[in-house]
C-alpha cells in the first residue's frame, strides 16, 4: 500500500505540475520510484522542484520498504548466531 500511495502521488505530480499525459506521468513516477531515473525532462520550475522532492521521497520509501521486508530475515539471522539483546 505504501508503494501504491507513492506511485499515485508521483503520477498526480507529474501529470499536473509536469504537464505530462497520464501514461507518461505513471512511467516517470514508476521509474523514479524504482531508482531508474526520469524519462521526460521537466520544463517548469514547479515541475523541477516536484521532481527533486519526489526523488528524495522515493528514496526514503524504498529504504523503508526494504527495511520492513528484510526485518524478519535479519531477525532470523540474529537468532541463528544466538545474538541476544544482552550481548
Amino acid at each position: 500500500m505504501l508503494l501504491a500511495a507513492a506511485l499515485v502521488i508521483g503520477t498526480l505530480g507529474y501529470h499536473y505540475l509536469g504537464e505530462l499525459p497520464w501514461l507518461d506521468a505513471v512511467l516517470n513516477a514508476s521509474m523514479i520510484l524504482t531508482g531508474m531515473g526520469p524519462v521526460d525532462p521537466m520544463r517548469t520550475n514547479a515541475a523541477k522542484f516536484f521532481a527533486a522532492a519526489y526523488a528524495l521521497f522515493s528514496g526514503l520509501v524504498f529504504i523503508t520498504t526494504m527495511a520492513i521486508a528484510l526485518a524478519p530475515a535479519f531477525h532470523r539471522i540474529l537468532h541463528r548466531f544466538h545474538a541476544d539483546e544482552r550481548d
